[in-house]
């Protein structure tokens, strides 16, 4: 994405979030290490607190991301039970039930998904393991004693590198399905016991021409999410 020298700071950031959307297509085409390292650079001056900087990546590549997917695959398809490191969310219900829903036929409507054809839900679910076709994966993780709140840092680093990746045209989706099976990535990845698994980031250059790629999600106004308090 190419960006004017006189655009504000404010402009060239909402183009940013205007533009990055979840990737369910990529390009076998490798991200050269030297954009990663800068996607990563970046996204390292995330805010956390206590500079605590919690986040750490694993990133695979070439053959080492087709081992992962490969074992990740299995293991999705094989129906071993989820068992991730933090609480799935226990319902979603009211608004968020029926933005969940629409996001989800926005997708399968840009399939060509008939609703109701459970089966093809099922297979197009399954492509979170498949890493969508991603030359590259990033599993997010974080220490055990820092709790709750080292996942959200880790969760505004997440946003810093997605937006970085899209600031140098690499594509993004965050996966939480990839904690799902927060054990078999920790003794895939040799990671200590005390480290858990926050989700993952598969990345690399989208195929454009993917019916996937055109679905786009809605955003709530700001009626909805906000209460102003006072003048």
């Amino acid at each position: 994405m190419d960006f004017k020298t006189d655009t504000a700071p404010i402009d060239s950031l909402e183009d940013l979030l205007a533009a990055r959307f979840s990737c369910r297509a990529f390009l076998p085409k490798p991200v050269p290490r030297p954009t990663i390292e800068r996607i990563l650079a970046a996204a390292q001056k995330t805010a956390s607190w206590c500079n605590s900087q919690p986040w750490r990546l694993e990133i695979t590549s070439d053959e080492e991301t087709r081992k992962f997917r490969e074992l990740m695959y299995g293991v999705a398809s094989g129906g071993r039970p989820n068992s991730g490191d933090f609480p799935f969310p226990r319902e979603y219900r009211g608004v968020y039930l029926e933005r969940r829903r629409e996001s989800g036929f926005q997708l399968y409507n840009s399939l060509d998904i008939p609703r109701g054809d459970k089966a093809a839900y099922a297979r197009q679910a399954l492509e979170n393991f498949n890493f969508f076709g991603a030359p590259h994966v990033a599993i997010v993780h974080t220490d055990e004693a820092l709790g709750v709140y080292g996942a959200i840092d880790c969760g505004g680093y997440l946003m810093s590198f997605m937006l970085a990746a899209q600031a140098l045209g690499v594509a993004t989706i965050p996966q939480a399905a990839l904690a799902f099976h927060a054990e078999v990535v920790r003794q895939h990845f040799g990671l200590g016991d005390d480290r858990r698994v926050v989700c993952g980031i598969s990345f690399g250059y989208p195929d454009r021409e993917h019916k996937a790629n055109s679905c786009r999600t809605t955003r709530a106004g700001l009626a909805d999410t906000v209460r102003f308090v006072g003048d």
